[in-house]
């Protein structure tokens, strides 16, 4: 597995596995183990999370698989993202839903999330989404003191514009790592909005959510869609593929930003098909026709 290198002492897997859906798969501890084990066998070794996905209970659910075997912890990296609160059975308390970045939230969120995951820190700590109450000072102390405590080794962003993203970098003692942000056939704002630019200006290298649009892509329910879809399907018969998924990952991973695609996925053929895309290579020219498929215009 290729893999990407974000600092001196941080790699990522290109592929990242996301559980934002784990807690529809209906699969036992023993069942989401032996899934994590064939990731890492085909060394998907990185795994993304957020405090809020299932009603507060993913990282439970993942954390109680790797307590059946806790040696696996050495062998991955743990993504996990706060800041959102949502409306929930498990909040009465809240009437609205919010956004949430004081120290406190932050720190607590890190606790909850440690003790969900049954680790004792995470590898890359993410904020979910930018706020329009944001004091960057709160939240660059609460990076440095889950640093300095050990409870997080790196941190970024999620769903950060490049202002937002410098203005945090602008404050906090070390850099951010990464930005993990929508990117498919799909949805081509970040290449639109100056982000994709920012990436390569910066050598960062974002992570991708959401790269076959929630299974838009593969079963199209509109105009643009079918489009899509037509474009993919006719590459997919060039290069003798069985997969539309591959060509999908491949036209992401062929991008020099390096972007790491997140499959969410309780199936291992899925995840073992986003890997094999690993080995195709697009033509410049197929490229840009599935760019070119949403109705971006070329010069």
């Amino acid at each position: 597995m290729k893999r990407i290198q974000l600092t001196d002492n941080l790699e990522l897997s290109r592929i990242i596995q996301g559980h934002w859906r784990l807690a529809n798969w209906e699969l036992s501890s023993r069942e989401l183990l032996k899934l994590t084990e064939q990731c890492l066998e085909l060394g998907v070794t990185s795994f993304d999370h957020a405090d809020i996905y299932g009603n507060y209970t993913c990282e439970s659910l993942f954390g109680d698989a790797l307590a059946l075997k806790p040696s696996l912890r050495q062998n991955m990296e743990i993504i996990s993202k706060c800041g959102i609160k949502l409306m929930s059975d498990k909040y009465p308390e809240r009437k609205l839903k919010t956004y949430d970045y004081s120290y406190k939230h932050i720190v607590n969120s890190v606790e909850n999330s440690l003790r969900n995951l049954r680790t004792d820190y995470l590898d890359v700590l993410l904020l979910h989404r930018p706020s329009p109450f944001f004091n960057p000072e709160e939240v660059a102390k609460a990076f440095s003191d889950l640093k300095r405590e050990g409870k997080v080794q790196h941190f970024g962003v999620s769903n950060f514009s490049t202002r937002q993203f410098d203005m945090l970098n602008s404050y906090t003692e070390e850099k951010l790592v990464t930005n993990q942000v929508e990117i498919s056939p799909y949805c081509l704002d970040h290449f639109e909005n100056g982000n994709m630019d920012f990436f390569l200006k910066e050598r960062i290298k974002p992570i991708a959510w959401s790269p076959l649009a929630g299974g838009r892509l593969l079963d199209p329910q509109t105009e643009t869609g079918k489009a899509i879809f037509k474009v993919l399907s006719e590459i997919a018969e060039e290069l003798n593929l069985e997969q539309i998924d591959q060509v999908i990952y491949a036209w992401l991973l062929k991008h020099p930003a390096g972007i790491m695609p997140i499959v969410g996925t309780s199936r291992i053929e899925r995840v073992k098909s986003a890997v094999d895309a690993l080995n195709i290579d697009l033509s410049h020219e197929q490229w840009f026709r599935i760019y070119a498929s949403t109705g971006a215009i070329m010069p």
